[in-house]
């Protein structure tokens, strides 16, 4: 179990107990999660304002199974469609364009739908390829993500959506981040950032929260997903993440920052 419950911070600087040994994550270490965890964000805000844009023009929904998120010099372009029955194309039916705000994409039909052989392409196949053998957490619909990797290759999330019964509430836990080939047709790592989610907090009416916290198992350090849900919460409150070793906390900018290391106990 990767946590306890949400709750104030100085709750957790108090009750930290575990032994510290390993060494402390580098600032370059915690500044390259935050980058890729404000471009997990990135990718999520901008499927989800496509997605609503695309819905609202009803498209040919036998050509549309999947989206594709990326990022460009301009913003980020979202494509919808599917993989050719060969798999050696992408064939993009619409396509989402950000406008001048991340809320705002203009949408257009490609007919007939556009192969494409490159990013989209290997994107999709990077999905199909992690999706099959992916476990999560029983009765949760999954998230995938696409951002890209050093040399050419791809990094594929998978995270836990939201449900009706969450409310404002984005589910931290029983998430995975793959490591695929640029082809997008092997996975060269797997990362089990978190074991399972952690519950919602019971938090008592009128009780202002300044801050949320959860402790790690499985690594030693804040992960990707974790800058990813201090950035969609509302309102936005940093998060405590503590491990054996040390205790950090993911800033409300998705910053992140060595706190202490976690006491020894008496």
């Amino acid at each position: 179990m990767i946590g306890v419950r949400y709750g104030l911070v100085t709750a957790l600087i108090l009750c930290s107990s575990f032994v510290a040994s390993a060494q402390i994550a580098s600032k370059s270490e915690l500044a390259a999660i935050s980058d890729r965890g404000r471009m997990l964000y990135e990718y999520d805000q901008a499927a989800w304002h496509a997605t609503d844009a695309v819905v609202a023009t009803n498209p040919p929904k036998d050509l549309i199974g999947r989206y594709i998120a990326r990022k460009t010099d301009a913003g980020w372009t979202v494509a919808f469609g599917r993989l050719n029955e060969a798999k050696d194309a992408f064939l993009i039916a619409v396509m989402a364009i950000q406008g001048t705000n991340p809320q705002e994409f203009s949408v257009q039909r490609v007919d007939p739908p556009r192969a494409d052989t490159s990013f989209f392409l290997s994107a999709a196949r990077a999905v199909d390829t992690v999706v099959p053998i992916f476990r999560g957490a029983a009765g949760r619909t999954y998230n995938a993500s696409v951002i890209p990797a050093p040399d050419g290759r791809l990094y594929v999330y998978l995270e836990p959506g939201q449900t009706d019964s969450d409310g404002n509430y984005f589910p931290l836990g029983a998430d995975v981040r793959s490591l695929v080939s640029a082809d997008g047709k092997s996975i060269v790592e797997t990362r089990q950032m978190h074991k399972s989610i952690i519950p919602k907090a019971d938090v008592p009416a009128g009780t202002k929260i300044e801050a949320g916290y959860h402790t790690h198992v499985l690594s030693e350090i804040p992960e990707d997903s974790d800058v990813y849900v201090v950035l969609s919460r509302k309102p936005a409150i940093p998060e405590y993440v503590a491990s054996q070793t040390a205790i950090y906390v993911v800033n409300a900018d998705g910053s992140i920052q060595f706190v202490e290391r976690t006491k020894r106990r008496k």
